[in-house]
C-alpha cells in the first residue's frame, strides 16, 4: 500500500495520533494468457518456500501453479486499483483481513479456503534471553518495549506498508501496549502511540520482504532480534522463538478464487485447496516450512510451541489501519536517509532519461514525513548533489523541490559508476539513527573513474556502521547484472531488476528498503 503524504486516509489517522501525542519473481508471468491446467497465482512472497510442496501437489492434481510474488498489501493494492483483473487466476496471500477492509478488492474474491498458518513471533538471541532473564513462555509485548527502552534489545522488522508480517507485528504491538480487549480503535492507538515511539527506536533494520531482513540480519550481527513469522523465524538458526503471552496475530495464509475468472478456473482453484489440506500435505508443508496445519489430525512439526496464545484482532475499520500505517511511516519509526546515485551520463539522453524523470517524480509523493533524500547525478564525475528533508509541516516543499531538481537533469559524459558511489558513502557518513541507504541507477557499465576493485577495497576502509550502509542497484538499459549484482552482494543489498519490469516498479519496490 502507497501512502502517499498528503492523501485522506493518512493525514485522518494521523491527525489523531499527532494531536494525542516487503520484487516479485516472475513479473511478467501474471501477462501471460491462461492454459489449462496451470493457475496464475499473486502471492506473497514468503510463500516461495512451498515450491517443492507444490510440485507434489502437481503430481497429484496435474494442477501447475505459476506464482507471481509480492507484498501482500500491495497485492490488495494491486486488485483494488483492477490491475489483477485477467492477469491472474487466484489469490494466495498470507492474511485477507486488510482485504476486507478495502470494498473495491474484497468484491473481486468469491472464496477463501485457508491453507496453513503463522503467528507474528519474536526471535531473539539466546545470549540476550539469558541477558534479559526471560523464560521464553512468559515473554509479554511489554517486557520487549521495557527492554528496547532500556537499550538492552534492538531488531528488524518488515516494513508494514508492504508486508503482511510488518503489518501484524504493528497491529500486536498496539494492541498489547494500548491495553486494547477488542479490535484496536482510533483512541487506542492514540494511548498507545508515546509507547509505540520508543518502541520504534530499537528497529534497526527494516526490508521489504522476510528473506532479505533475515539475510541483513545474519550479515550485521550488531541486531539482537527479529519480528516476522514464526515458520520464517524457525527457518533461521540460533534464535530463540517466542510468542508473546499477552497475544499474537496469527496468518492463516487463503487461497481465493478471483471474481473474474471462469467456472472451471474456480474449480482448479477449489482442486488445488483441497489438495493442499490433504492430510499428507499438511504434514509435508509443517515439516518442511514450519508453518501449523489447518487440519486438526495433523500435528505442528517438531520445535513448533503447542501452547495457545491469545489472538488479537485486526482492525475493524480501514480508517484505523491506514491511520496505524500512516502513523508508523510519518511518525513512529526512524526516518530514513537515502543517496539516488542517478547516471546521467551520454547514453541516458532521450527516453531513458525521460523514463528516469517520470519515475523518480512518480515517487515524490510516496516519501514519508522527516525523510532525507540526495539526488546525486553522475556522468564522467559527480555532477550535483542536492539534499531535501521532507519537514512535516510541510511536505509538499520538499517533495517541489525534488520534482524540479529531477527536471533539471541532462544526459551528457561517460559513466564513473564507482567513482560515484565512492562520493554517495562519504556524503552519508556515520549517522546511525536513520534508515540508511544507496540506490544506483545506471543505463551502462563502469567506463570512468575508480575501477571495481578499487570500489572493493574503499568499501572494505570503511567503518562498521558505514558498511552496515547497502546499495540497491537497479538494472536497466544495457547495465551490467554481474556488476551490479556484485555491489549488492558486497554491500549487503538486493539487486532490482528494471530490464524484465518497469523502472518506476523497481523505485517503487525498494521504498520497503529505506
Amino acid at each position: 500500500m502507497r501512502l502517499r503524504l498528503g492523501g485522506p486516509a493518512v493525514l485522518a489517522g494521523l491527525a489523531v495520533l499527532l494531536t494525542a501525542c516487503t520484487t516479485t519473481a516472475g513479473p511478467r508471468e501474471g501477462d501471460e494468457a491462461a492454459r489449462p491446467g496451470t493457475l496464475r497465482v499473486l502471492a506473497s512472497s514468503e510463500l516461495a518456500d512451498m515450491t517443492p510442496v507444490l510440485d507434489e501437489v502437481r503430481k497429484s492434481t496435474g494442477i501447475t501453479v505459476r506464482p507471481t510474488y509480492t507484498g501482500t498489501l500491495d497485492a490488495v493494492d494491486q486488485l483494488a486499483e483492477g490491475t489483477v483483473d485477467g492477469r491472474y487466476d487466484a489469490l494466495w496471500l498470507s492474511s485477507d483481513d486488510y482485504l476486507r477492509l478495502r470494498p473495491e478488492a474484497a468484491k473481486k474474491v468469491v472464496s477463501e479456503t485457508p491453507v496453513m498458518s503463522s503467528p507474528v513471533a519474536l526471535g531473539v538471541k539466546p545470549a540476550t534471553v539469558s541477558a534479559l532473564h526471560w523464560k521464553p513462555d512468559d515473554v509479554t509485548w511489554s517486557q520487549v518495549e521495557q527492554a528496547v527502552r532500556d537499550g538492552r534489545l534492538t531488531y528488524g522488522m518488515t516494513d508494514p506498508a508492504r508486508s503482511n508480517s510488518g503489518f501484524s507485528t504493528l497491529i500486536a504491538v498496539a494492541s498489547a501496549l494500548s491495553g486494547a480487549q477488542s479490535a484496536l480503535t482510533d483512541a487506542d492507538v492514540a494511548k498507545a502511540a508515546p509507547r509505540l515511539k520508543e518502541f520504534f527506536k530499537g528497529q534497526k533494520l527494516t526490508s521489504g520482504s522476510s528473506g532479505w531482513l533475515a539475510s541483513a540480519y545474519t550479515r550485521r550481527g550488531d541486531v539482537d532480534a527479529l519480528l516476522n513469522y514464526e515458520s520464517v523465524l524457525q527457518g533461521i538458526p540460533g534464535l530463540t522463538v517466542i510468542r508473546p503471552r499477552d497475544g499474537v496475530v496469527t496468518a492463516d495464509y487463503p487461497l481465493s478464487s478471483l471474481s473474474s475468472t471462469s467456472q472451471d478456473t474456480r474449480e482448479d482453484v477449489r482442486r488445488l485447496a483441497e489438495a493442499l489440506r490433504a492430510p499428507a500435505v499438511q504434514r509435508l508443508i509443517t515439516e518442511r516450512t514450519h508453518r501449523r496445519p489447518v487440519v486438526a489430525s495433523v500435528s505442528p512439526a517438531a520445535g513448533l510451541d503447542s501452547g495457545r496464545r491469545r489472538e488479537l484482532p485486526f482492525p475493524g475499520t480501514r480508517s484505523v489501519a491506514d491511520g496505524l500505517l500512516g502513523a508508523y511511516e510519518n511518525t513512529l519509526r526512524r526516518p530514513s536517509r537515502t543517496v539516488y546515485v542517478l547516471d546521467t551520463s551520454g547514453s541516458m539522453a532521450g527516453d531513458r532519461l525521460d523514463r528516469l524523470k517520470k519515475a523518480l517524480t512518480g515517487l515524490t509523493g510516496d516519501f514519508r514525513a522527516r525523510e532525507e533524500v540526495t539526488l546525486m547525478a553522475f556522468g564522467s564525475a559527480v555532477k550535483s548533489v542536492r539534499t531535501h528533508v521532507v519537514d512535516p509541516s510541510d511536505p509538499r516543499q520538499g517533495a517541489d523541490a525534488i520534482r524540479a531538481d529531477t527536471e533539471a537533469l541532462t544526459a551528457g559524459g561517460d559513466t564513473a559508476l564507482y567513482t560515484s558511489l565512492e562520493k554517495a558513502y562519504e556524503h552519508l557518513g556515520t549517522d546511525r539513527d536513520a534508515f540508511t541507504s544507496i540506490v544506483l541507477m545506471t543505463d551502462g557499465e563502469n567506463t570512468t573513474g575508480a575501477e571495481a576493485g578499487d570500489f572493493d577495497a574503499f568499501y572494505r576502509r570503511l567503518d562498521a556502521h558505514q558498511r552496515d550502509i547497502p546499495v540497491f542497484p537497479i538494472l536497466f538499459g544495457d547495465s551490467d547484472r554481474t556488476e551490479l549484482e556484485h555491489i549488492a552482494e558486497l554491500t549487503g543489498g538486493r539487486l532490482f531488476d528494471a530490464q524484465k519490469g518497469s523502472l518506476d516498479g523497481a523505485f517503487e519496490e525498494i521504498r520497503g528498503y529505506q
